[in-house]
């Protein structure tokens, strides 16, 4: 009996691990691999696919039933893929909630409602199967699942309402089993597509954690020979030459200070997706203050254009460690964009806010920098895109997307090309700050 005790409690342990794991703590994907072109090419296919299966349908292969209107309706949902408000920001609520609704309406609602108009013939019989595996090829699994349930049970009370009889006859045991076994099948391709989607991005992630982590040894050692350079230069060292001497020195620290960031940031990076963050509660004005006094700036010109400017401050819980490197990836992306316009960065070119903004509170970082490219802003949270050719990892606002995200936050982009960008990071306020 004891054995068989310690038998039972392992496999309830490991089945509530696999569950949190996999279905309540596994990152929520509402559009599976998001983009512009992506979406568009959705939308097309809701807009060709509508009509012709339109006219296949009551025309050349006639069905019992066919909905011109609801098949309009449809065809037209298609075109609001291709609404720059929607693919300008993949991740905004906006473009999520659009998504998913037009997925449910166009597909398990759709479906389900001509599979019961049409008594479940043949035909809608292997729509409804085809169409299970499309959406879950389109969006989150847990998502499809349930509204493939919800789908089901509107489509039956649309066809109640339109028959006017609660006598639906019942689907044929063949029927069930087929969209059953589609519907299984479904679900173990869309857990196991998500599974190895966040294996890849974890092994990439500590691999390069790694990496990352192997350069501290080398990083250690140019800055013990910064520390000899200002030791030497007190020594015998003419007056011009010790200054010359003492900010060599100086900006060698300062490059290993922001090489040790980058690594940390990696590192982060890596452990974010499997390892539980502890939260407490912090000042946005304080955090805020602290990463930019201890930024390592390459000049005192650089240092010069950074403003900071606390309308009012708030209080947010959350991991204070990554969120000091959240906010010293926007600040460095933005010193960047600087760096890269035409002219020397002037004193508040570089602006960054503490507020309260519709009930939530917000960090905006503002440059007056090059801008980006528009093609670009619905994929800069993407991991591995990177806006700077050669010069960025792309996982920097990946990592800064996931932390905010962590605790119930979002992270926007606003920019005009050659005019700057202003990054905006909403947070659930803590009302008490004690």
């Amino acid at each position: 009996m004891p054995l068989d005790r310690l038998w039972f409690h392992g496999v309830r342990t490991r089945l509530v691990g696999w569950f949190k794991d996999e279905i309540l703590d596994a990152p929520f994907e509402p559009i599976l691999h998001p983009s512009a072109a992506r979406l568009r090419w959705t939308g097309l296919a809701l807009f060709a696919g509508n009509l012709f299966f339109f006219l296949a349908w009551s025309h050349w292969m006639e069905q019992p039933f066919e909905s011109a209107l609801a098949r309009t309706v449809l065809a037209l949902s298609g075109s609001v893929f291709f609404l720059r408000i929607v693919t300008r920001d993949l991740g905004s609520t906006l473009s999520v909630w659009l998504f998913s609704a037009i997925c449910l309406l166009s597909m398990p609602v759709f479906f389900f409602w001509m599979y019961w108009m049409n008594h479940g013939n043949p035909v809608w019989l292997s729509s409804v199967c085809a169409m299970l595996l499309i959406y879950y090829n389109l969006t989150d699994w847990r998502l499809a699942t349930l509204g493939s349930i919800v789908g089901l049970l509107v489509g039956w009370v649309l066809h109640t309402l339109l028959v006017g009889s609660l006598e639906t006859p019942s689907p044929p045991p063949e029927n069930v089993l087929a969209v059953g076994f589609a519907w299984g099948s479904a679900i173990l391709l869309g857990l196991s597509s998500a599974n190895l989607r966040r294996t890849r991005l974890i092994s990439t992630l500590s691999t390069m954690a790694v990496m990352a982590h192997e350069l501290r040894t080398p990083l250690a050692t140019v800055n013990l020979m910064g520390d000899v350079l200002r030791t030497l230069a007190r020594n015998d060292v003419p007056e011009g030459k010790r200054k010359k001497i003492d900010e060599l020195s100086t900006r060698l620290q300062n490059l290993v200070r922001s090489m040790n960031r980058q690594i940390d940031t990696q590192i982060s990076n890596a452990q974010l997706l499997r390892l539980p963050r502890e939260k407490s509660p912090v000042m946005a004005g304080d955090l805020v203050s602290e990463v930019i006094n201890n930024y390592p700036y390459r000049s005192t010109r650089e240092r010069d254009c950074v403003r900071l400017h606390i309308q009012e401050d708030f209080c947010f819980v959350a991991s204070r460690p990554l969120f000091m490197q959240v906010v010293a990836n926007l600040l460095k992306n933005a010193l960047h964009s600087l760096a890269s316009a035409s002219s020397a960065p002037n004193p508040g070119d570089l602006r960054i806010d503490v507020g309260i903004h519709r009930g939530k509170g917000r960090i905006a970082v503002s440059d007056d920098g090059v801008g980006i490219p528009t093609e670009q802003q619905s994929r800069i949270f993407e991991p591995f895109f990177s806006t700077q050719a050669g010069a960025g990892n792309g996982l920097g606002l990946t990592f800064c997307k996931n932390v905010v995200e962590s605790v119930n936050g979002t992270i926007s982009v606003h920019s005009v090309p050659t005019m700057g960008a202003v990054f905006m990071v909403d947070l659930p306020l803590q009302k008490d700050a004690h």
